[in-house]
């Protein structure tokens, strides 16, 4: 097992936790860690970006000139690609940028980021988070205590007060277990998992190993 310190909202050592090695001591594939990355990527582009075709273009329906006996070169029409205000040869049209990955594949990512993650000393756990009420300043001491820049802070479900006092802060971003992501691991600094957080992550990730 992963023995990992377990500290408090002050950022003080209260005990440890233990966190299953198959979650959270894999060996990272960086070629894979990329793969799932782009996968993710790309779902959130778009694909509405179009030009129009001599097809999609108005006007251009009568001969500019006769065929022959002008002197100039022949044209059909005055929106062909060749002409100012002609259509776009080869341009881009909408498309879905998706492509599929498979679901142990996304899982084997996910617990080589935490394992990234906790093997460079940059995965805290604690407690738990405690904000009586919606104040800036109470996430601000949280970040302070704990020396953050950029972290991503994981809950085991919603947090109002917790995620509104959170919202202004930059390089600071608050979500759920059910929606950790590894793109969002891998760009945050630090990775902040609540106790309850990390142990129902660790049953999600660790289900079906063998």
């Amino acid at each position: 097992m992963a023995n990992v310190k377990l500290y408090n909202q002050g950022c003080q050592e209260i005990g440890t936790v233990d966190l299953a090695p198959e979650v959270f001591e894999v060996e990272v594939q960086p070629e894979l860690l990329h793969l799932v990355v782009r996968a993710q990527l790309a779902a959130k582009r778009a694909g509405t970006h179009s030009v129009k075709t001599r097809a999609y273009v108005r006007g251009g329906g009568r001969k500019p000139w006769r065929q022959k006996g002008t002197g100039r070169a022949r044209a059909g029409s005055t929106r062909s690609p060749l002409w100012r205000g002609g259509a776009v040869v080869h341009g881009p049209q909408p498309r879905d940028y998706t492509f599929k990955v498979n679901r142990k594949v996304r899982q084997l990512a996910m617990r080589m980021a935490l394992s990234a993650k906790l093997g460079d000393e940059q995965l805290l756990v604690v407690d738990g988070f405690a904000f009586p009420e919606v104040k800036t300043k109470h996430m601000v001491k949280v970040v302070s205590d704990f020396g953050l820049k950029k972290a991503l802070i994981v809950l085991l479900d919603s947090d109002n007060n917790l995620e509104l006092s959170a919202r202004n802060i930059p390089g600071i971003k608050v979500v759920r277990q059910d929606m950790l992501n590894v793109y969002d691991v891998l760009l945050h600094d630090h990775v902040i998992l609540l106790k309850d957080a990390a142990l129902k992550v660790q049953e999600r990730l660790g289900h079906g190993i063998r």
